[in-house]
Protein backbone atom coordinates (compact mmCIF):
# COMPACT_ATOMS: atom_id res chain seq x y z
CA UNK A 1 0.00 0.00 0.00
CA UNK A 2 2.68 2.49 0.92
CA UNK A 3 4.24 1.75 -3.14
CA UNK A 4 1.03 2.57 -4.53
CA UNK A 5 0.71 5.70 -2.33
CA UNK A 6 4.51 6.50 -3.22
CA UNK A 7 3.72 6.03 -7.34
CA UNK A 8 0.39 8.20 -7.48
CA UNK A 9 1.76 10.99 -5.01
CA UNK A 10 4.64 11.36 -7.49
CA UNK A 11 2.29 11.00 -10.58
CA UNK A 12 0.25 13.66 -9.30
CA UNK A 13 2.95 16.28 -8.70
CA UNK A 14 4.64 15.54 -11.99
CA UNK A 15 1.07 16.19 -13.62
CA UNK A 16 1.40 19.11 -11.22
CA UNK A 17 4.08 20.50 -13.00
CA UNK A 18 6.99 20.10 -10.10
CA UNK A 19 10.39 19.17 -11.21
CA UNK A 20 10.81 15.41 -11.22
CA UNK A 21 14.34 15.31 -9.11
CA UNK A 22 13.10 17.29 -6.55
CA UNK A 23 9.87 15.36 -6.96
CA UNK A 24 10.83 12.20 -6.32
CA UNK A 25 13.23 13.24 -3.55
CA UNK A 26 10.71 15.18 -1.46
CA UNK A 27 7.51 12.64 -2.26
CA UNK A 28 10.14 9.70 -0.93
CA UNK A 29 10.81 12.06 2.32
CA UNK A 30 7.37 12.68 2.71
CA UNK A 31 6.45 8.76 2.50
CA UNK A 32 9.51 7.69 4.83
CA UNK A 33 9.13 9.57 7.69
CA UNK A 34 4.69 9.27 7.66
CA UNK A 35 4.23 5.29 6.88
CA UNK A 36 8.13 4.42 8.19
CA UNK A 37 10.96 5.85 10.11
CA UNK A 38 13.78 8.73 9.72
CA UNK A 39 15.88 6.06 10.87
CA UNK A 40 15.53 4.57 6.46
CA UNK A 41 17.41 7.38 5.49
CA UNK A 42 20.02 6.59 7.50
CA UNK A 43 21.57 4.84 4.56
CA UNK A 44 20.70 7.12 2.25
CA UNK A 45 24.50 9.05 2.43
CA UNK A 46 26.14 5.75 1.48
CA UNK A 47 23.38 5.28 -1.43
CA UNK A 48 24.83 9.02 -2.79
CA UNK A 49 28.25 7.95 -1.93
CA UNK A 50 27.96 4.85 -4.38
CA UNK A 51 26.81 6.82 -7.22
CA UNK A 52 29.59 9.32 -6.86
CA UNK A 53 32.15 6.75 -6.72
CA UNK A 54 30.42 4.72 -9.94
CA UNK A 55 32.82 4.96 -12.54
CA UNK A 56 30.53 3.45 -15.30
CA UNK A 57 28.07 6.54 -14.68
CA UNK A 58 31.75 8.45 -15.28
CA UNK A 59 30.71 8.07 -19.00
CA UNK A 60 27.36 9.74 -19.00
CA UNK A 61 29.12 13.42 -18.62
CA UNK A 62 32.05 12.45 -20.86
CA UNK A 63 29.60 11.14 -23.79
CA UNK A 64 27.41 14.18 -23.41
CA UNK A 65 30.59 16.80 -24.24
CA UNK A 66 31.66 14.64 -27.03
CA UNK A 67 28.12 15.52 -28.36
CA UNK A 68 28.11 18.88 -27.36
CA UNK A 69 31.42 19.53 -28.96
CA UNK A 70 29.98 17.96 -31.61
CA UNK A 71 27.11 21.06 -31.84
CA UNK A 72 28.48 23.63 -30.48
CA UNK A 73 31.81 23.09 -32.91
CA UNK A 74 29.45 23.45 -35.98
CA UNK A 75 30.15 19.79 -37.20
CA UNK A 76 26.99 18.21 -36.43
CA UNK A 77 25.06 21.32 -38.83
CA UNK A 78 28.29 20.79 -41.49
CA UNK A 79 27.05 17.23 -41.16
CA UNK A 80 22.83 17.92 -41.84
CA UNK A 81 23.73 20.65 -44.42
CA UNK A 82 26.11 17.84 -46.26
CA UNK A 83 23.87 15.11 -46.06
CA UNK A 84 20.36 17.62 -47.15
CA UNK A 85 22.35 18.49 -50.34
CA UNK A 86 23.28 15.09 -51.15
CA UNK A 87 20.00 13.46 -51.04
CA UNK A 88 18.00 16.83 -50.81
CA UNK A 89 16.95 15.88 -54.94
CA UNK A 90 14.97 13.41 -53.90
CA UNK A 91 11.01 13.51 -51.99
CA UNK A 92 12.11 12.92 -48.54
CA UNK A 93 15.99 13.81 -48.88
CA UNK A 94 16.11 15.76 -45.97
CA UNK A 95 13.62 14.22 -43.22
CA UNK A 96 16.35 10.92 -44.60
CA UNK A 97 19.36 13.56 -44.02
CA UNK A 98 17.53 14.20 -40.42
CA UNK A 99 17.66 10.56 -39.35
CA UNK A 100 20.73 10.02 -40.43
CA UNK A 101 22.44 12.46 -38.09
CA UNK A 102 20.50 12.55 -35.61
CA UNK A 103 21.34 8.33 -35.77
CA UNK A 104 25.35 9.76 -35.53
CA UNK A 105 24.84 11.62 -32.54
CA UNK A 106 22.09 10.00 -30.42
CA UNK A 107 20.28 6.19 -31.61
CA UNK A 108 23.47 4.14 -32.87
CA UNK A 109 25.72 3.27 -29.66
CA UNK A 110 27.38 4.82 -28.01
CA UNK A 111 24.27 6.32 -25.79
CA UNK A 112 23.52 7.25 -22.26
CA UNK A 113 20.62 5.15 -22.27
CA UNK A 114 22.44 2.17 -22.91
CA UNK A 115 25.24 3.05 -19.76
CA UNK A 116 22.30 3.67 -17.43
CA UNK A 117 20.82 0.42 -18.35
CA UNK A 118 24.04 -1.43 -18.04
CA UNK A 119 24.86 0.15 -14.29
CA UNK A 120 21.18 -0.34 -13.39
CA UNK A 121 21.05 -3.91 -14.35
CA UNK A 122 24.46 -5.20 -14.14
CA UNK A 123 25.23 -5.80 -17.39
CA UNK A 124 28.83 -5.18 -19.15
CA UNK A 125 27.87 -1.54 -21.28
CA UNK A 126 30.08 -3.24 -23.75
CA UNK A 127 28.09 -6.23 -24.39
CA UNK A 128 25.06 -3.34 -24.87
CA UNK A 129 27.02 -1.41 -26.97
CA UNK A 130 27.28 -4.48 -29.81
CA UNK A 131 24.01 -5.82 -29.37
CA UNK A 132 22.15 -2.48 -29.68
CA UNK A 133 23.86 -2.38 -33.36
CA UNK A 134 21.61 -4.13 -35.21
CA UNK A 135 18.53 -2.93 -33.60
CA UNK A 136 19.07 0.51 -34.04
CA UNK A 137 20.38 0.06 -37.61
CA UNK A 138 16.86 -1.52 -37.54
CA UNK A 139 15.08 0.77 -36.53
CA UNK A 140 17.00 3.63 -38.78
CA UNK A 141 16.33 1.89 -41.84
CA UNK A 142 12.65 1.08 -41.03
CA UNK A 143 12.42 5.04 -41.00
CA UNK A 144 14.08 5.58 -44.24
CA UNK A 145 11.70 3.35 -45.72
CA UNK A 146 8.65 4.71 -44.44
CA UNK A 147 10.39 8.54 -45.74
CA UNK A 148 11.18 6.91 -49.13
CA UNK A 149 7.29 5.99 -48.95
CA UNK A 150 5.91 8.77 -47.75
CA UNK A 151 7.42 11.24 -50.36
CA UNK A 152 6.29 8.64 -53.16
CA UNK A 153 3.12 7.98 -51.87
CA UNK A 154 2.66 12.50 -50.96
CA UNK A 155 5.73 14.12 -52.84
CA UNK A 156 3.86 17.16 -51.60
CA UNK A 157 4.89 16.28 -47.92
CA UNK A 158 7.75 15.84 -48.45
CA UNK A 159 8.80 18.16 -51.66
CA UNK A 160 12.53 17.84 -52.88
CA UNK A 161 15.33 20.64 -52.61
CA UNK A 162 17.23 21.66 -55.66
CA UNK A 163 20.58 20.72 -55.08
CA UNK A 164 23.49 23.04 -57.36
CA UNK A 165 26.95 21.55 -58.27
CA UNK A 166 27.91 18.11 -59.68
CA UNK A 167 26.65 15.28 -58.28
CA UNK A 168 30.89 14.22 -57.70
CA UNK A 169 31.77 17.39 -55.83
CA UNK A 170 28.44 17.08 -53.37
CA UNK A 171 29.71 13.41 -52.50
CA UNK A 172 33.07 14.23 -51.63
CA UNK A 173 31.82 17.11 -49.67
CA UNK A 174 29.70 14.97 -47.90
CA UNK A 175 32.32 12.13 -46.96
CA UNK A 176 34.92 15.10 -46.00
CA UNK A 177 32.18 15.95 -43.27
CA UNK A 178 30.64 12.14 -43.14
CA UNK A 179 34.05 10.32 -42.34
CA UNK A 180 35.44 11.85 -39.68
CA UNK A 181 32.96 11.71 -37.81
CA UNK A 182 31.87 7.90 -38.28
CA UNK A 183 35.51 7.26 -38.13
CA UNK A 184 35.08 8.65 -34.05
CA UNK A 185 32.41 7.16 -33.29
CA UNK A 186 33.89 3.91 -34.62
CA UNK A 187 36.96 4.55 -32.42
CA UNK A 188 34.79 4.57 -29.34
CA UNK A 189 33.21 1.22 -30.47
CA UNK A 190 35.92 -0.22 -31.08
CA UNK A 191 38.05 0.62 -28.33
CA UNK A 192 35.29 -1.22 -26.34
CA UNK A 193 34.25 -4.17 -28.79
CA UNK A 194 38.50 -5.12 -28.87
CA UNK A 195 38.34 -4.99 -25.40
CA UNK A 196 41.38 -1.79 -25.36
CA UNK A 197 39.48 0.37 -23.48
CA UNK A 198 36.29 0.17 -20.90
CA UNK A 199 33.38 2.62 -21.40
CA UNK A 200 34.42 5.10 -19.63
CA UNK A 201 37.80 5.29 -20.62
CA UNK A 202 36.50 5.01 -24.56
CA UNK A 203 33.58 7.94 -23.25
CA UNK A 204 37.37 10.15 -22.92
CA UNK A 205 38.54 9.00 -26.00
CA UNK A 206 35.17 10.27 -27.92
CA UNK A 207 35.43 13.43 -26.23
CA UNK A 208 39.06 14.27 -27.04
CA UNK A 209 38.22 13.16 -30.32
CA UNK A 210 35.74 15.32 -30.63
CA UNK A 211 37.84 18.34 -29.90
CA UNK A 212 40.38 17.39 -32.40
CA UNK A 213 37.60 17.16 -35.06
CA UNK A 214 36.48 20.43 -33.78
CA UNK A 215 40.09 22.06 -33.68
CA UNK A 216 40.48 20.27 -37.42
CA UNK A 217 37.72 21.50 -39.10
CA UNK A 218 38.19 25.12 -37.44
CA UNK A 219 35.54 24.97 -34.67
CA UNK A 220 37.70 24.85 -31.67
CA UNK A 221 38.28 28.39 -29.29
CA UNK A 222 37.62 29.19 -26.14
CA UNK A 223 34.17 30.39 -26.55
CA UNK A 224 33.08 26.69 -27.75
CA UNK A 225 34.66 25.27 -25.04
CA UNK A 226 33.67 26.86 -22.57
CA UNK A 227 29.91 26.64 -24.02
CA UNK A 228 30.23 23.01 -24.77
CA UNK A 229 31.58 22.32 -20.79
CA UNK A 230 28.80 24.74 -18.96
CA UNK A 231 26.37 22.89 -21.20
CA UNK A 232 27.72 19.76 -19.82
CA UNK A 233 27.67 20.12 -16.18
CA UNK A 234 23.93 21.52 -17.00
CA UNK A 235 22.21 18.10 -18.39
CA UNK A 236 25.03 15.96 -15.75
CA UNK A 237 23.80 18.00 -13.24
CA UNK A 238 20.17 17.10 -14.38
CA UNK A 239 20.89 13.43 -15.31
CA UNK A 240 21.87 12.75 -11.77
CA UNK A 241 19.90 15.08 -9.67
CA UNK A 242 16.97 12.37 -11.14
CA UNK A 243 19.33 9.72 -10.31
CA UNK A 244 19.34 10.85 -6.73
CA UNK A 245 16.15 11.41 -6.43
CA UNK A 246 14.71 8.22 -8.00
CA UNK A 247 17.46 6.43 -5.74
CA UNK A 248 15.52 7.52 -3.14
CA UNK A 249 12.21 6.96 -4.27
CA UNK A 250 13.57 3.21 -4.65
CA UNK A 251 14.70 2.68 -1.25
CA UNK A 252 11.72 3.74 0.22
CA UNK A 253 9.23 1.80 -1.81
CA UNK A 254 11.99 -1.55 -1.43
CA UNK A 255 12.00 -1.18 2.22
CA UNK A 256 7.92 -0.60 2.05
CA UNK A 257 8.29 -4.19 0.58
CA UNK A 258 6.83 -2.75 -2.98
CA UNK A 259 9.20 -4.70 -4.93
CA UNK A 260 8.40 -8.17 -2.97
CA UNK A 261 4.85 -7.74 -4.15
CA UNK A 262 5.54 -6.74 -7.17
CA UNK A 263 7.80 -9.62 -7.85
CA UNK A 264 5.07 -12.39 -6.25
CA UNK A 265 2.48 -10.79 -9.01
CA UNK A 266 5.14 -10.90 -11.56
CA UNK A 267 5.93 -14.50 -10.73
CA UNK A 268 2.22 -15.79 -9.67
CA UNK A 269 0.97 -15.14 -13.38
CA UNK A 270 0.48 -17.53 -16.00
CA UNK A 271 2.53 -17.69 -19.08
CA UNK A 272 5.41 -16.90 -17.17
CA UNK A 273 8.23 -15.07 -18.99
CA UNK A 274 6.32 -13.92 -21.65
CA UNK A 275 3.59 -12.58 -19.71
CA UNK A 276 6.04 -10.73 -17.64
CA UNK A 277 7.83 -9.69 -20.74
CA UNK A 278 4.44 -8.16 -22.38
CA UNK A 279 3.19 -6.38 -18.67
CA UNK A 280 6.99 -5.12 -18.28
CA UNK A 281 6.70 -3.71 -22.01
CA UNK A 282 3.30 -2.11 -21.84
CA UNK A 283 4.17 -0.38 -18.62
CA UNK A 284 7.17 1.09 -19.64
CA UNK A 285 5.32 2.43 -22.57
CA UNK A 286 2.50 3.96 -20.79
CA UNK A 287 4.99 5.74 -18.17
CA UNK A 288 7.02 6.94 -21.10
CA UNK A 289 3.41 8.91 -22.05
CA UNK A 290 4.49 10.55 -18.69
CA UNK A 291 7.75 10.49 -17.24
CA UNK A 292 11.12 10.39 -19.10
CA UNK A 293 13.75 7.90 -19.84
CA UNK A 294 15.94 8.92 -16.77
CA UNK A 295 13.49 8.23 -14.17
CA UNK A 296 12.08 5.21 -15.74
CA UNK A 297 15.66 3.34 -15.96
CA UNK A 298 15.93 4.09 -12.33
CA UNK A 299 12.64 3.60 -10.54
CA UNK A 300 11.05 0.82 -12.40
CA UNK A 301 14.10 -1.07 -13.94
CA UNK A 302 15.38 -1.93 -10.84
CA UNK A 303 12.26 -3.65 -9.75
CA UNK A 304 11.90 -5.59 -12.61
CA UNK A 305 15.24 -6.67 -12.98
CA UNK A 306 15.01 -9.22 -10.39
CA UNK A 307 12.26 -10.61 -11.50
CA UNK A 308 14.04 -10.96 -15.00
CA UNK A 309 16.69 -12.82 -13.29
CA UNK A 310 14.25 -15.00 -11.65
CA UNK A 311 12.54 -16.10 -14.71
CA UNK A 312 15.83 -17.03 -16.29
CA UNK A 313 15.56 -14.48 -19.24
CA UNK A 314 18.79 -13.15 -21.37
CA UNK A 315 19.73 -10.20 -19.43
CA UNK A 316 21.23 -8.70 -22.69
CA UNK A 317 18.24 -9.28 -24.70
CA UNK A 318 16.05 -7.85 -22.13
CA UNK A 319 17.75 -4.70 -21.61
CA UNK A 320 17.68 -3.93 -25.43
CA UNK A 321 14.12 -4.27 -25.54
CA UNK A 322 13.87 -1.90 -22.73
CA UNK A 323 16.26 0.35 -24.39
CA UNK A 324 14.35 0.60 -27.50
CA UNK A 325 11.27 0.45 -25.50
CA UNK A 326 12.34 4.01 -23.71
CA UNK A 327 13.16 5.32 -27.09
CA UNK A 328 9.21 5.79 -27.51
CA UNK A 329 9.40 8.08 -24.67
CA UNK A 330 10.79 10.90 -26.62
CA UNK A 331 8.22 10.83 -28.87
CA UNK A 332 5.06 9.87 -27.06
CA UNK A 333 2.27 13.20 -25.82
CA UNK A 334 1.74 15.01 -23.69
CA UNK A 335 5.26 15.05 -21.82
CA UNK A 336 7.78 13.63 -25.08
CA UNK A 337 10.85 15.63 -24.71
CA UNK A 338 11.56 15.69 -28.64
CA UNK A 339 8.03 17.30 -29.17
CA UNK A 340 8.51 19.90 -26.73
CA UNK A 341 11.84 20.49 -28.30
CA UNK A 342 10.68 20.46 -32.10
CA UNK A 343 7.85 22.61 -31.12
CA UNK A 344 10.39 25.26 -30.18
CA UNK A 345 12.18 25.48 -33.29
CA UNK A 346 9.64 25.18 -35.29
CA UNK A 347 7.38 27.90 -37.24
CA UNK A 348 4.61 29.10 -35.16
CA UNK A 349 2.34 28.09 -37.52
CA UNK A 350 2.77 24.63 -36.83
CA UNK A 351 0.63 23.48 -33.92
CA UNK A 352 1.57 21.15 -31.06
CA UNK A 353 -1.85 19.02 -32.48
CA UNK A 354 -0.25 19.07 -35.80
CA UNK A 355 3.43 17.53 -34.28
CA UNK A 356 1.64 15.19 -31.96
CA UNK A 357 -0.12 13.67 -35.10
CA UNK A 358 3.17 13.70 -37.29
CA UNK A 359 4.85 11.27 -34.69
CA UNK A 360 2.24 8.20 -34.64
CA UNK A 361 3.80 7.09 -37.87
CA UNK A 362 7.29 6.85 -36.37
CA UNK A 363 6.06 5.58 -33.13
CA UNK A 364 4.09 2.63 -34.46
CA UNK A 365 7.64 1.79 -36.45
CA UNK A 366 9.40 1.28 -32.97
CA UNK A 367 6.45 -0.40 -31.77
CA UNK A 368 6.83 -2.71 -34.88
CA UNK A 369 11.13 -2.80 -34.35
CA UNK A 370 10.34 -3.73 -30.96
CA UNK A 371 7.73 -6.81 -31.93
CA UNK A 372 10.42 -8.52 -34.21
CA UNK A 373 13.63 -7.99 -31.48
CA UNK A 374 11.10 -9.95 -29.10
CA UNK A 375 10.41 -12.39 -31.79
CA UNK A 376 13.74 -13.07 -33.24
CA UNK A 377 16.11 -12.39 -30.94
CA UNK A 378 18.50 -14.63 -32.42
CA UNK A 379 18.37 -12.85 -35.47
CA UNK A 380 18.54 -9.27 -34.20
CA UNK A 381 20.60 -9.57 -31.41
CA UNK A 382 24.65 -10.18 -31.58
CA UNK A 383 25.94 -11.05 -28.63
Amino acid sequence: MIGIILFVLALTLLFCGYSVAFTFAGVSLIVGLIFMSVDLFEFMPYRIMAIMENTVLMAVPMFIFMGVILQKSGLAERLLESMGKLFGGISGGVAISTVVVGAFLAIVPPSIILIILGDVMGIPVGDLFKAALVPSMLLISSYIVYLLALGRIKPDYLPPVPTEGPLGTLVAKALMDIIPTLLLILAVLGSIFTGIATPTESAALGGVGALILAGLYGGLNLKNIKDSSLETVKVTSMVFAVLLGATAFSMVFSYSGGDHMVADFMLGLPGEKWTFIAISMIAILLLGFFIDFIEIAFIVVPIITPIAYALGLDMVWFAILIAMNLQTSFLTPPFGFSLFYLKGVAPPEVSTATIYKGVIPFIILQMIVLGLIIGFPGTFIIT
